[in-house]
């Protein structure tokens, strides 16, 4: 297959490009900087330079592939205080996506997210968001979109991703937590710590973008989940080992001032399962988990940045 991919060559991309193209396919990726460009060219990708703005070049790279997985996201102006920008201009990607691949059968799969899905219990595959009045909605909403699709004669896919997709080389949630501890000179969770978050490795999560593409039926919402529930109160107490730092709970009402943007996310409980993506397509997790992946020392070999 030729397969176009945007943010190739992110977090989850420069995984599942080489993943793809063991496999045989031949992959596109979009690459907005020189840099990017280079690499995916190195890892042996096509390159079509753009960005997710580039509506014309993304309905063309689009039309010419026999399947599309969307990644990108603007994950820099979404932290930055803008999520609302960021997910309205993913929907209008998703929305040249759909009219490109109309009536052809061809696989589109969309990276989407489990936060918020269903707070305080396991949510599966089966649970829908429910609408309400935030910027959240909006990309839960274009998931929503994309599952239609497959009324429109695609074989669409929506992969919610676990919120820590964790490896060598992250620089999100988990290493912010990590840069916070070290910044403190402790390492916190809120209130008793016992808030879950489901985990994956971004290896494990490659491979489940690629059989996706490769044979999820149309419709489907499969869980990019390796561990249904991590405590937050573990995770601080292994960052606080790693450290040698004091592992703290810090009151709720305390947590804006010590967490910064972090604070809206960490408290949250969202434990998820996986349990009939790995039935629908045999996909197992082979990589270490996130608290493994701690002690591997790379989390902690040089001050990390935030995501």
């Amino acid at each position: 297959m030729r397969i176009f991919v945007t943010g190739a060559s992110g977090w989850i991309g420069s995984a599942l490009v080489p993943e793809l193209l063991d496999a045989g396919h031949q992959v596109v990726g979009l690459a907005r900087s020189d840099a990017s460009a280079a690499a995916l060219t190195v890892a042996g990708a096509e390159v079509v330079r753009g960005t997710v703005d580039d509506l014309d070049l993304l309905r063309d790279a689009a039309a010419a592939s026999d399947g599309v997985i969307h990644l990108a996201f603007k994950h820099d102006i979404a932290f930055s205080g803008d999520f609302k920008g960021a997910a309205e201009a993913d929907r209008r990607a998703v929305d040249v996506f759909g009219d490109a691949l109309a009536g052809s059968d061809r696989p589109f799969v969309l990276a989407s997210g489990l936060a918020g899905l269903a707070p305080g219990r396991v949510a599966t595959e089966r649970d829908m968001p429910t609408p309400d009045d935030s910027a959240i909605t909006i990309r839960a909403a274009t998931a929503q979109q994309v599952l239609g699709f497959a009324s429109r004669g695609i074989r669409s896919t929506v992969v919610r991703l676990s919120p820590t997709c964790h490896g060598e080389g992250d620089n999100g949630f988990m290493a912010t937590l990590v840069s916070i501890a070290r910044d403190k000179g402790v390492s916190g969770y809120i209130g008793d710590g016992t808030n879950r978050w489901p985990a994956v490795h971004r290896l494990d999560a490659a491979r489940l973008f690629a059989l996706a593409v490769e044979r999820a039926p149309a419709g489907s919402v499969l869980h990019g989940v390796a561990e249904e529930g991590i405590a937050i109160r573990d995770v601080a107490e292994v960052i606080g080992r790693n450290l040698d730092v004091p592992v703290v709970s810090v009151a709720p009402e305390g947590a804006a001032r010590h967490f910064t943007w972090l604070a809206g996310f960490i408290g949250l409980d969202v434990p998820a399962s996986s349990a009939l993506t790995r039935e629908l397509l045999g996909w197992q997790p082979a990589q270490p988990g996130l608290l493994e992946d701690f002690d591997k020392g790379h989390y902690f070999s040089a001050p990390a940045g935030s995501a």
